[in-house]
């Protein structure tokens, strides 16, 4: 069978369950920008087919081994070309430590579609050594008026050839000359052994080497162009593509070509005249501008077809051995891609070697346990031992809608066992209220140590069997979120394999995958067990490596005193969830849909047609094509129509801004009229969120099913949607407590201004001392305008907006806004340095910290210069000022949670905390006792910190979440935190 060589060029699951069940690592999209997703999967094209047929891994060849390339295949990349389309085609990208990986991502993505599509038998990279090469002696304009390399995509360079050497892929560039000559020859020398060449390149240049040995590959396409697509496209041969270009030119290179020649009028005359040497001989013949342009200009086309000729004998040395497809180090490659926090792609990568890659022995005792006798024995074990590790098996992957199947407990490294609740017929089983009270002894006592991995959804799991877990806790995946934060995942899966070498039993082992799963207690008792008992033993065996990862991070104090009694708050808080009112949903529900209706027709009659408002490429057509609206951009599928567009061309007609309010409207009855309802737990009429610790890379919770941090306040229908969020009942209300502008409290705290810090003392609106200063006027005189633009501005500082946002957002002149924010730092120097102090910082360490010490990986930040900053920042920038004022901001919340919830156990209140939202608590409180709580949480969250502004906290209550009044602190009753009659 003919084998080719394929050369690429450049220019300048633990477990499914585990993952669901106990909400580990699925990261939401957060409205600021320092939550970034994170999943890159989501920016780019459609997944590729899975690579099962991947060439065998071979080991690297000793250098200078013969190769013999006749009927071989054999590919070569143009690599920056490549690397420049896939920048621009997928949106901006960060790795967990804030580097852009955009280009890095696609790069690996199509080379990996590549080898499974292509499957050649050589493959190698070309680069550009420099912008600088003998065609600049020709004609020093060439390429003069191409931009410099984005710095996002120049800092990717490096890390792409890192993983080109990972996978053995040679990379070659050569002095002097363009990617473009290393192609060239290499495809001669391919053709005259006998090789097949194929040219990965959307460049035109590389169509003057086609012929029957060589093709070229645009993969972004897909297409394999050769002479007959050539033809169709140019109406010319290979041989004449060096003429066609330069008759045509080359704006983007700087080639001249002849003045008023295009593409049609350069295929008609080499139609007729076969070469550029015929057409310019014929000038004076030929009629009209065309044949004064090209005696005119006959040296510059002649100059051009110098500058676009490539040189297929560039004086280069390859050996050809090392582009022999296979040669992958794939541990490497796949740190690399777990260093970015590329998920797919480690997964595909990983399917390049053999699965025992990075696996190591692993001796285990673990077995069944389904006497109660043995079970006591075991729970006397582990109680001696002073520190057990724990796991729960259900039949949901949420603990509030789960039964119990089993549970495993490890007190000892290798030995572990599982008891078994549930499970198949003819199975022995332990009755469910036996193990529960077996297990009071361990879960009851405060003087142990319990390690797990994701231990929130265990304790609730007990919780709703009676049991309430009071042990000191160890979670195993927040110790490694906070000794190595940059990793996309901490879960069971990875840990293991990162810190232990070991492969975990996959859950699909055991329940299977799609329409075929089945549940957890319908798998055999003998099969269960290895799996559940390994749960166990894993957490345990990661214990001290993770214990003294986090002492060596200096974080021992924040993961005991902070992250392991949140986890208690937390699952107290998801254990109790809140009551929303059904009948409430179901009328907004009805609501929404009459208004969706009477917005589509009042779409209709602006655009004077109906059409599929859902629809955005119908869309694109009403408002581009029969609206005659200018597209603004561009995407893969099409013309944009995203918000961001609608909001561009709002004041240009009606119709895009009664979209937008259409989507805004769809999205409320979507995602909470309609599916609120469907997530009210039929065991408790309640709603039961999830806090996430380990998905927000500032620290703060995140919430999941449903997402209860996303609700709008600032609109009429989003406070529609909170007053469906309802006291448990009769002689109960509901009590917010909100930091009041927290994130500029921290801004003033770190910065030490003398001016902010003063206004937040004498509790002044803090927006209006800043818009006095910024604009030079009494207090008295600033105008709501005025307030607004130091609102903007205020925040803009948190969030790192330029003068392009700000102008945006007020709907000002760009210069005005660029005035404003330099106006702003010139009043407020203290600002600037603790800009200048965050960045140097970062730039020096690579990391940020918060007020508590938590770390944060923030690659690609530049070292601020002696002259004045520069209000464009990177987003690896912005990260690292967001990061350091709202990660202060969550640590301290997280603080103040904890201090509230512990005196909320020995208060004798009846009241619960329910709900964390950034800022804001929610609590659930009988009447009697709602004036002792607003004291007991008004001491607590004002006390929280040691700020050099004071902390202030606004509380309210009502009967819903919405219909709430302010709650005066100045009664004694307040004022003690004693509870009511």
């Amino acid at each position: 069978m003919q084998r080719h060589l394929i050369l690429l060029t450049a220019r300048p699951a633990r477990r499914i369950q585990e993952m669901a069940r106990k909400r580990e690592k699925t990261p939401d999209l957060f409205a600021d920008l320092a939550e970034e997703p994170e999943k890159p999967e989501r920016a780019a094209k459609p997944a590729s087919p899975a690579v099962p047929d991947m060439p065998p891994p071979i080991a690297r060849l000793a250098a200078g081994t013969p190769v013999d390339l006749g009927g071989k295949k054999v590919f070569v990349i143009d690599s920056h070309s490549l690397i420049y389309q896939v920048f621009h085609a997928i949106s901006s990208m960060t790795a967990p430590d804030g580097r852009p990986v955009n280009a890095l991502y696609g790069f690996l993505r199509d080379l990996l579609d590549l080898l499974a599509r292509h499957k050649p038998d050589l493959l190698a990279c070309a680069f550009d050594h420099s912008e600088i090469t003998f065609r600049n002696d020709l004609y020093p304009e060439y390429k003069a008026h191409r931009d410099p390399m984005p710095e996002d995509l120049r800092s990717q360079i490096p890390h792409i050839q890192r993983l080109l050497d990972a996978l053995g892929i040679p990379v070659i560039e050569l002095p002097g000359y363009e990617a473009d000559d290393i192609m060239a020859t290499l495809a001669r020398r391919v053709a005259e052994a006998g090789g097949r060449c194929v040219l990965v390149t959307a460049d035109k240049d590389c169509r003057q080497l086609i012929n029957d040995s060589v093709s070229l590959l645009n993969i972004r396409k897909g297409q394999l162009y050769g002479a007959p697509e050539l033809l169709a496209d140019w109406g010319v041969r290979p041989d004449q593509v060096v003429d066609f270009q330069a008759l045509v030119g080359d704006s983007v290179d700087n080639v001249p070509g002849v003045e008023s020649i295009g593409p049609k009028t350069a295929t008609q005359l080499l139609q007729e005249y076969g070469t550029l040497d015929e057409v310019l001989a014929n000038a004076t013949t030929i009629k009209g501008k065309k044949g004064e342009k090209l005696a005119e200009c006959a040296d510059l086309a002649r100059i051009s077809k110098q500058l676009v000729k490539l040189d297929d004998d560039a004086p280069l040395e390859f050996d050809w051995s090392r582009a022999v497809v296979g040669q992958w180090d794939v541990e490497t490659a796949v740190a690399i891609c777990t260093e970015f926090g590329f998920r797919s792609l480690t997964d595909r990568v990983t399917k390049l070697g053999p699965a025992t890659v990075g696996v190591t022995t692993w001796e285990a005792n673990y077995r069944t346990v389904d006497t109660l006798e043995e079970l006591r024995a075991e729970v006397e074990r582990a109680r001696r031992a002073g520190r057990f590790s724990f796991d729960t098996e259900t039949t949901s992957t949420n603990p509030n809608w789960a039964d119990l199947v089993g549970i495993s407990l490890c007190s000892s490294p290798g030995e572990a066992i599982y008891v078994p609740v549930r499970a198949p017929a003819g199975a022995r089983t332990l009755a469910e209220a036996d193990v529960v009270a077996a297990l009071q002894p361990l879960l009851g006592d405060p003087g142990l140590e319990l390690v797990g991995q994701n231990i929130k959804y265990d304790l609730i799991v007990m919780r709703r069997n009676g049991l309430v877990g009071v042990n000191r806790l160890f979670d195993t995946l927040v110790a490694d979120l906070l000794s190595d934060p940059g990793r996309p995942t901490h879960n069971l899966d990875e840990l293991a394999s990162r810190h232990l070498g070991h492969q975990t039993i996959p859950i699909t082992d055991l329940i299977g995958t799609g329409r075929e799963q089945g549940r957890m207690d319908e798998v055999p008792v003998p099969r269960i067990t290895d799996y559940a008992a390994e749960d166990a033993d894993v957490p345990m065996r990661l214990f001290p490596l993770l214990t003294r990862a986090v002492e060596n991070v200096g974080l021992t104090e924040l993961f005991r005193d902070v992250e392991m009694p949140l986890v208690q708050v937390l699952a107290d808080m998801e254990y109790h969830g809140i009551r929303v009112d059904p009948d409430s949903l179901a009328a907004l529900s009805k609501e929404f849909g009459v208004r969706l209706k009477l917005l589509e027709r009042e779409i209709w009659q602006a655009a004077g047609s109906e059409f599929n408002v859902d629809s955005p490429k119908q869309l694109a057509e009403v408002l581009f094509d029969k609206l005659g609206l200018q597209e603004q951009r561009k995407t893969k599928t099409g013309r944009s129509t995203d918000n961001e567009v609608l909001e561009e061309l709002e004041d240009r007609h009606p119709v895009p801004k009664l979209v937008i309010e259409y989507r805004q409207l769809g999205k409320l009855k979507g995602t909470y009229a309609d599916a609120l309802a469907e997530q009210i737990n039929p065991r408790t009429g309640r709603v039961h969120t999830s806090f996430m610790q380990d998905v927000a890379r500032t620290g703060r919770l995140s919430s999941k099913d449903p997402n209860l941090q996303n609700i709008p306040v600032r609109t009429a229908e989003g406070r529609r949607i909170r007053q469906a969020f309802v006291a448990g009942g009769p002689g109960y209300q509901l009590l917010c407590a909100d930091w009041s502008q927290i994130e500029l409290r921290m801004l003033a705290h770190f910065c030490g201004d003398a001016v902010m810090t003063e206004a937040f003392r004498r509790e002044e609106d803090i927006h209006r001392v800043v818009a006095a200063e910024v604009n030079g006027v009494p207090l008295e005189d600033v105008t709501e305008a005025m307030r607004q633009g130091a609102k903007a501005v205020n925040f803009g500082i948190i969030y790192g907006q330029s003068p392009w946002g700000l102008a945006r957002q007020l709907g000002i002149p760009r210069d005005a806004a660029s005035g404003f924010i330099d106006a702003y730092f010139a009043r407020y120097p203290a600002v600037d340095g603790f800009v200048r102090e965050t960045l140097t910082a970062a730039a020096k360490d690579g990391f940020v910290r918060t007020i508590l010490g938590r770390r944060r990986p923030v690659e690609g930040v530049r070292a601020p210069g002696p002259g004045p900053l520069s209000r464009n920042r990177t987003q690896a920038e912005r990260i690292a000022v967001n990061t350091v004022i709202q990660g202060s901001a969550a640590d301290l919340i997280k603080l103040a949670m904890i201090r509230v919830w512990r005196r909320l156990q020995t208060a004798g209140l009846d009241a619960r905390l329910l709900l964390q939202i950034h800022d804001e608590l929610l609590f659930e409180v009988a009447d009697r006792d709602v004036m002792a709580l607003a004291g007991l949480v008004n001491e607590e969250m004002t006390s929280t910190g040691a700020l050099r502004v004071p902390l202030q906290v606004a509380i309210e209550a009502g009967p819903n979440w919405n219909d709430t009044q302010g709650v005066s602190l100045s009664s004694p009753l307040a004022a003690s935190g004693s509870g009511g009659p």
